[in-house]
C-alpha cells in the first residue's frame, strides 16, 4: 500500500465518522467516554496512528529483542580472533570454545563476566542432532546451559542437575524423527540453533593446567558422527544479518530475518499480529508502507524500549537489604521485560537453583556508587552455597571488570587469605584506594567513578533461597 493510499483512507474515514453518528460523550453511569466524545480529525487520526505505533514499536522492541540478540551474539562468538586471547571462548560454528584464562578487565566479550570460571560457548546449528559428551569432573563445579534462539534456558548439564560423571547428552532439533542409540541422554530444544554457555570453576591461584586438559575432554559433534573417530568438523558461517541502512530501523529489519527461522510460538501468536499495523509480519518487514507518524513512532519506541527493559528491575526483582533480588532467569514465561534484559547486560543468566545474582548499584543511603567515596560491607557470615560465592565490581558504564593494582576482581570463599572473625563473620572495604586496619586483607577494589557489583551465590542452600539469609548492607564510610 502507497503512501497515497494510507492517507486517502484517513481522508475518507474523517469525512465518514465526523458526519455525525449516534452516540453519546458519557455513559450511563455518568463517566466521560473520550472516545464517543472525541472528534474524527485529521490531526487526531495522525496522532493515533504515531501512539499505535509507539505502543506496537516498543512491545515488538521488549518482545524481540532476545531473538535478534541471539542472532548477533551467535555471529560474534562463532567469529575468532586472530590472535585469540586467553580469555576468548569464541570459537567456529559447531564447535566447543573454551577461555583458557579467567576474565580480566581487557576481556570484553561478555558483559559482567564472573572471575570465578573457565567459560565455554558453542553456537550449534542442529541440521541433525548434536552429542554433548563431558568427562568426569570429580566433583568439580561446571554447568553447560543450553539456551533457545529466545535465550530460554532449556537444559542444564552439570554438578546440580546431572552431577559430575561422564555423560552424553544429544540436543535434539524441533521435528527430529529419529531414534537414539541405548546411553544417550536426550535433551529435546525448540529451536533449530542454540547456544551452549558453561562455566568451569577456577579456585583461586589455582594451576590452570590440569583444567586446560580437563576442558579437552568435553567434546561436540553431529550424532551421525558420533564413533567415527577421523571427525572432523567442517568449516561453516551463519549467514549474515540483513544490511544496515539509514532510517534507524534496523532492529526491525533483523528481528523479521530472524523470524523466518524462528516461527511465533502459539503463545505469542496473538501480540505478533498487532505488529502488522506497522509492517512486521511472518512474511517479513516493509518500512516503505509507513506514513509518516508511524516512522516517528517506531523510532521513539526504539529509543525508549531499553528503558521498558531495565525497568525491569523495578518490577521482577524484589529488594533484600538494598539489593536487587531476581528470580525466574530460567522461566521468563510471558515477563518479556525481564527476558529482554537478562538477554542483554546480563546475557547467560541462570536461574536462582543453580545460581543467584544479588545486584547492588546503591549504599544503604539509596546514594549511587562511586569510588568517590569509601565503603564497607559487614558480612555476619559468608553466603550459605553447596558450591562457592563470590562478590564482583563493574564498572557502571561499560559494565566491566575493574582494572586495579593488586589485580584482584572479585573476592569469594576461594580468596587466599581471607580475613574471617572466629564467629564467621568478615568486612569487605570497597574503595579505590588502598585501606588500612583489621580487615585490610579483603579489600575489593571500586574504580574512581560510578559502579556497581554482584554477588554470586553459586547453587544457593534453602537459606538463600527462602530468603532467610541476610545479605550485607553497604555503609558509606563518613
Amino acid at each position: 500500500m502507497s503512501k497515497k493510499t494510507v492517507w486517502l483512507r484517513c481522508a475518507l474515514a474523517t469525512a465518514l465518522l465526523g458526519a455525525g453518528l449516534p452516540g453519546a460523550s458519557v455513559f450511563a453511569q455518568g463517566q466521560a467516554d473520550a472516545l464517543l466524545s472525541m472528534p474524527t480529525s485529521q490531526e487526531n487520526i495522525v496522532a493515533g496512528l504515531e501512539a499505535d505505533a509507539y505502543a506496537n514499536g516498543i512491545n515488538a522492541y521488549v518482545w524481540g529483542y532476545p531473538l535478534v540478540r541471539m542472532e548477533r551474539v551467535m555471529r560474534d562468538y562463532s567469529s575468532v580472533p586472530s590472535p585469540r586471547p586467553a580469555t576468548s571462548y569464541r570459537a567456529p560454528l559447531n564447535q566447543l570454545g573454551w577461555a583458557q584464562a579467567l576474565a580480566t578487565p581487557a576481556a570484553k566479550d561478555m558483559p559482567t563476566a564472573n572471575n570465578d570460571t573457565l567459560y565455554l560457548s558453542a553456537v550449534v546449528q542442529l541440521d541433525e542432532p548434536y552429542v554433548l559428551h563431558v568427562p568426569d569432573t570429580a566433583d568439580r563445579y561446571y554447568v553447560v546451559d543450553v539456551f533457545n534462539m529466545w535465550q530460554e534456558l532449556e537444559h542444564y548439564v552439570g554438578r546440580r542437575t546431572t552431577g559430575t560423571a561422564a555423560g552424553d547428552y544429544v540436543l535434539v532439533p524441533p521435528g527430529w524423527q529419529g531414534t537414539l542409540p541405548q546411553g544417550l541422554k536426550r535433551l529435546d530444544v525448540s529451536t533449530k540453533k542454540v547456544w551452549l554457555w558453561g562455566r568451569l570453576h577456577v579456585k583461586d591461584g589455582e594451576d590452570l593446567a590440569p583444567l586446560h586438559a580437563l576442558q579437552q575432554q568435553f567434546t561436540l559433534r553431529p550424532l551421525s558422527q558420533r564413533d567415527n573417530r577421523d571427525y572432523q568438523p567442517k568449516a561453516q558461517a551463519l549467514a549474515p544479518l540483513p544490511a544496515a541502512s539509514d532510517d534507524g530501523l534496523d532492529f526491525f529489519r533483523e528481528l523479521a530475518a530472524a523470524l523466518k527461522d524462528n516461527p511465533v510460538v502459539p503463545r505469542d501468536e496473538a501480540l505478533f499480529a498487532q505488529f502488522a499495523r506497522f509492517g512486521l509480519t511472518a512474511k517479513g518487514f516493509d518500512p516503505s508502507r509507513l506514513s509518516p507518524p508511524q516512522k516517528a513512532g517506531l523510532l521513539r519506541a526504539l529509543a525508549d524500549g531499553p528503558k521498558v527493559a531495565v525497568s525491569a528491575l523495578a518490577t521482577a526483582a524484589t529488594q533484600r537489604n538494598g539489593w536487587a533480588w531476581a528470580t525466574g532467569l530460567d522461566h521468563f514465561g510471558t515477563n518479556y521485560p525481564l527476558r529482554a534484559l537478562v538477554s542483554g547486560p546480563y546475557l547467560g543468566g541462570q536461574g536462582e537453583k543453580e545460581a543467584m545474582y544479588p545486584l547492588r548499584s546503591t549504599d544503604a543511603k539509596g546514594q549511587q556508587l562511586s569510588g568517590a567515596k569509601r565503603y564497607v560491607l559487614r558480612f555476619k557470615s559468608a553466603p550459605p552455597v553447596d558450591a562457592f560465592w563470590s562478590l564482583t565490581v563493574y564498572n557502571a558504564v561499560d559494565k566491566m571488570l575493574v582494572d586495579n593494582p593488586i589485580a584482584r576482581y572479585k573476592l569469594g570463599s576461594d580468596t587466599r587469605g581471607l580475613k574471617v572473625r572466629a564467629d564467621g563473620s568478615f568486612e569487605v572495604p570497597l574503595q579505590a584506594d588502598k585501606p588500612e586496619g583489621e580487615f585490610a586483607a579483603n579489600w575489593l577494589p571500586a574504580p574512581k567513578g560510578p559502579f556497581y557489583m554482584i554477588l554470586r551465590l553459586y547453587q544457593p542452600k534453602g537459606e538463600v533461597l527462602e530468603g532467610k539469609y541476610e545479605l550485607p548492607q553497604v555503609e558509606a564510610i563518613e
